[in-house]
């Protein structure tokens, strides 16, 4: 049906100015990435990347058990085939069947530090537990060694634990019950006397690293935290017992309370928001109605592993086991997203600089970072604006103010910052974002520092990620 009464407007040039002038302010407000926002700086924009590859402290990991002293660490060629999958993560779980009545031996005291030092030369971290059994079978006793003998043990690690602590990711409790999950246990029965373990194993670890707890109930019980007061940017990253403690959650998503996990609601909500700050990872033990890719017709309850992992900011899962849970994933198409997810997955959308810097003046530099990942970084992070001349010298480097641990994957992220070019610089040079570790031994290895998931930024030689170029 024809329309009738059809109006023309006709508005005036100084009409058109007026409102322009008026709505303009209006869509910047209302679009804070617009390059109007930033009058007088330069927008740059950048390509998100899908592909797989390795970064620190994060991601599915491969599982390692090592039963006596004859071993030496992991092979270069195995931590090689390792990186060349995507992964830069192990778990090292040390049986100390052997020394349940004794001290541990010099000789696989020394083994354990050959496993830090080849994680340490080959450019990966791990998920450290201990243990005494490998079942939890009558045949398999004793499951675990007394609390005494126990926390010998864990003043005989101590050394090497802040020797290496710079490829630990996070230690998990252990030492209690059949592998070190604190399920089946003859020696531990009350709270109190667990407690002795972690307390013993928060001051053997450096306050950089946490420790896991098997579900958030031991957490809440043996240091009496309220199950709502849990923690926030304000109190988290903190060298307090509060933000040192994390989860490991052995039977992910395997029934609707995985398997004990959660003794209820209030369980689960609090390891939501508790692992916004602290680490959470684990694995699975079953084929589930709770272990599907997306949430099912038939489970009303069940929302999938993808929502779930975001709910819970899981960095990292054995990729071993269970195999059922992983062909399913697989089978089902999301296995490639969350190897993608788990951790921090940084992506550099957008940035806005300075249009003509000068060399001894300041230079002003926005970035626009998202987190693609489930949670953000975790453990101790530096960031640095590096900027290098053509033959690749650098020529100035400022530290960020911002902290990594705080990219949420809930927020984006606005880096707003002012540097000062130093004088006497001429020709072109680089800007480069760096997101090294902190530790001494580790900040100049590119393995060990993050790489943006954008195209064409990443140099595999400094693991510096290109940002931006500009001629003085």
């Amino acid at each position: 049906m024809a329309l009738k009464n059809k109006t023309s407007v006709k508005l005036s040039s100084r009409t058109i100015l007026t409102l322009c002038a008026v709505l303009l302010p209006l869509f910047v407000a209302c679009n804070p990435d617009s390059a109007d926002h930033y009058p007088g700086l330069k927008s740059v924009s950048y390509l998100a990347t899908d592909a797989i590859f390795p970064n620190p402290e994060r991601g599915f990991y491969t599982p390692v058990e090592i039963y006596d002293a004859s071993k030496s660490g992991i092979s270069k060629d195995g931590i090689e085939v390792n990186r060349k999958m995507g992964r830069s993560l192990y778990l090292l779980e040390f049986h100390l069947k052997d020394f349940v009545n004794s001290d541990i031996s010099e000789d696989y005291l020394n083994v354990i530090g050959k496993y830090f030092a080849s994680l340490r030369s080959g450019g990966n971290k791990c998920v450290l537990r201990f243990c005494y059994s490998n079942g939890f079978a009558e045949k398999d006793k004793p499951w675990d060694a007394t609390p005494d003998q126990a926390l010998r043990h864990i003043a005989q690690v101590k050394p090497l634990l802040q020797e290496y602590y710079d490829v630990i990711m996070v230690v998990q409790a252990g030492f209690i019950g059949s592998w070190g999950e604190w399920y089946y246990t003859e020696n531990y029965k009350d709270t109190p006397t667990r407690k002795l373990i972690v307390d013993a194993l928060l001051d053997a670890v450096p306050a950089e690293r946490q420790v896991s707890l098997r579900t958030p109930q031991f957490k809440l019980s043996m240091y009496g935290f309220s199950a709502t007061d849990t923690l926030t940017s304000a109190t988290a990253h903190k060298p307090t017992v509060q933000a040192r403690l994390g989860g490991h959650n052995d039977c992910y998503l395997a029934s609707a309370n995985d398997q004990g996990t959660y003794a209820g609601n209030k369980d689960r909500k609090y390891w939501e928001a508790e692992s916004a700050f602290v680490i959470m990872g684990g694995e699975t033990c079953g084929l589930s109605a709770y272990c599907h890719c997306e949430p099912q017709a038939d489970n009303a309850k069940a929302r999938g592993v993808l929502a779930d992992m975001a709910a819970n900011h899981f960095t990292y899962l054995n990729q071993s086991y269970h195999s059922g849970v992983i062909s399913r994933w697989r089978n089902e198409g999301c296995f490639e997203e969350l190897q993608r997810r788990l951790g921090y997955r940084f992506v550099l959308e957008k940035a806005f600089f300075t249009k003509a810097p000068k060399a001894g003046e300041d230079m002003r530099i926005v970035l626009k970072i998202r987190n693609d990942g489930f949670a953000p970084a975790m453990n101790p992070r530096d960031a640095e604006l590096i900027l290098t001349d053509a033959s690749g010298k650098e020529a100035g480097k400022w530290s960020l103010e911002s902290d990594p641990r705080y990219w949420m994957p809930e927020k984006p992220t606005t880096v707003d910052q002012t540097i000062s070019i130093p004088s006497g610089l001429s020709g072109e040079y680089t800007l480069w974002l760096n997101l090294p570790d902190p530790c001494a031994t580790l900040s100049g290895n590119p393995d060990f520092s993050i790489r943006l998931a954008n195209e064409d930024v990443w140099d595999q030689n400094t693991g510096y990620n290109k940002i931006h170029t500009i001629t003085l």
